[in-house]
């Protein structure tokens, strides 16, 4: 694996080649082009960025400070929460502001190791913040921070579009102009955060979110969503549930993930509070033996503490209440019901066991698994199908025909080789995904599944099969997708079928010779 130089290590063998087309093509474009490919080049040896998007108060600065490990993304309403942040790894901690005009003024943490509330300077005239964490996780992933869409105010929502690239190109002058520079600095993939109430137009907020430069929208290769705030569910209200929190959660979660999909890959409840209190070092020991004196109360007595906030912090106990307060706002009352619950049926529990328990009762690490599976293991198609759309716009954006066509020819040459077939089946998913090739709808679920999961198993929809299965479904499916392709199908439905016959036919050689 190569990366050009200056640039950080290529996702794989696709990102590879779409930077050697960009680096071929730079002395066959105009200079503006030129500096768009070299901006392309730059992204393609970057960590794969993941947007955190979603609606006000949905939780998202929460989920990201639980990603990261490290309360530093503001959760309070305030001047930076009305801003893009990008967090990323680099060798010194410190913060820049990125103004409109490409000024950058650099700013140390607050003291308690968070973006500072105020940033001392003209929010109206800042672009958004960079932050550099020398945080491990930030070394394969930039997560980027985002207002609301359309729950703030229209600068705040004109500068989420901006940096995430929904703003269209157009022609400008021979440097690379802001609005080109927009569209090559969007996030390749999204994580969307909602909470229980789904409304209709959150289908709309999500596209609005561009999982790839020149306004490809999000779908199910590139974009997940969370339940958060999970523990509010009133498990009663949910069918199914018996009552318990969590089965609440889930089943909600399903019922979510059937109104947003295919927009996303997959729905998962998460309780982003408790996640970030026990991965970012908020909860201490102090916490757990207060926990552990909580747990020694008689039960009734604290059934009753445990029915609101209110009665919580200011019954009469041998816990102070500042300390049960403390322990509300790391855990809120059901993170503080099932630790007590956990230390009563295991006396001898340490802190560090205690946390553990409390970080699968979050549920993130169920969606740290998912990140991996749906955008991890496929940031090489991710990235290098960002980098052809921006190419793409680039050349569009000149104005030059002649360009335009040398840059449409080099792609079609890329795409043309075996080992660039995942770019395909990519394309081929989103047209499906976004209604542009209308398929009848066993179909298109099918086209979803066989693009949108890592593990053969589930691309095959037959997940635990053997291999000889496995193997002899996905020659049945191969045919019939040729046969599909051939008769019955309409010209835009043959060229999907091709591409997943194609699909289906490369997962039979590749359990062959396995």
């Amino acid at each position: 694996m190569t990366a050009a130089a200056g640039q950080g290590r290529l996702a794989g063998p696709l990102s590879d080649s779409v930077a050697a087309l960009c680096r071929r093509l730079q002395s066959q474009v105009s200079p503006r082009t030129a500096a768009g490919f070299g901006e392309v080049l730059r992204r393609l040896g970057a960590p794969l960025q993941v947007a955190v998007a979603g609606r006000i108060k949905s939780g998202k600065s929460t989920l990201v400070n639980a990603l990261i490990g490290r309360r530093v993304a503001p959760t309070d309403v305030g001047e930076c929460t009305r801003l893009v942040t990008r967090f990323q790894y680099g060798t010194v901690d410190r913060v820049e502001v990125v103004f409109a005009d490409g000024r950058k003024q650099v700013l140390p943490f607050a003291a308690d190791g968070s973006i500072p509330a105020e940033l001392g300077v003209d929010i109206a005239e800042v672009s958004h913040l960079e932050a550099y964490l020398t945080n491990a996780v930030l070394q394969d992933m930039t997560v980027i921070d985002t207002p609301g869409l359309g729950s703030l105010d229209a600068a705040s929502v004109s500068r989420t579009e901006q940096l995430l690239g929904a703003a269209d190109l157009d022609d400008g002058s021979d440097d690379l102009d802001d609005t080109s520079r927009n569209a090559v600095a969007g996030a390749e993939a999204v994580l969307y955060v909602v909470t229980q109430g789904v409304r209709a137009d959150d289908q709309q907020a999500l596209a609005a979110f561009t999982a790839a430069t020149a306004s490809r929208e999000a779908g199910p290769v590139n974009a997940i969503a969370v339940l958060n705030k999970a523990d509010t569910i009133v498990a009663e209200t949910v069918a199914g549930a018996g009552g318990d929190v969590w089965k609440a959660a889930q089943l909600l979660a399903q019922k979510q993930a059937s109104t947003l999909k295919p927009r996303v890959a997959d729905v998962l409840p998460v309780i982003g509070l408790i996640a970030e209190s026990v991965e970012s070092g908020g909860f201490t020991s102090v916490d757990a033996e207060a926990l552990r004196q909580l747990a020694g109360l008689d039960e009734d007595v604290l059934e009753t503490m445990l029915v609101a906030a209110d009665l919580f912090t200011g019954w009469e106990c041998e816990v102070p209440a500042g300390v049960r307060l403390r322990l509300l706002e790391k855990l809120d009352l059901f993170g503080i019901r099932s630790a007590v619950a956990q230390i009563r049926a295991d006396p001898e529990l340490t802190a560090g066991a205690l946390r553990r328990r409390l970080l699968d009762f979050s549920g993130l690490d169920a969606v740290r698994h998912r990140l991996a599976v749906v955008f991890a293991a496929r940031a090489d198609g991710i990235k290098a199908a960002a980098a052809l759309a921006s190419v793409t716009a680039l050349a569009h954006a000149s104005g030059d025909p002649a360009e335009r066509q040398r840059v449409h020819d080099a792609i079609e040459v890329l795409l043309a080789r075996p080992e660039a077939h995942q770019l395909r089946l990519l394309e081929a998913l989103t047209l499906v995904a976004s209604g542009a090739v209308e398929m009848p709808e066993d179909l298109a679920e099918e086209v979803l599944r066989v693009g949108s999961n890592a593990e053969l198993g589930d691309q095959l929809g037959l997940p635990g099969a053997s291999r000889p299965e496995l193997a002899a479904h996905a020659l049945e499916r191969a045919g019939w997708w040729r046969s599909f392709a051939s008769f019955g199908a309409t010209p835009a439905q043959s060229r999907v079928a091709h591409v997943v016959h194609r699909a289906y036919f490369l997962i039979w050689q590749q359990i062959r010779e396995q």
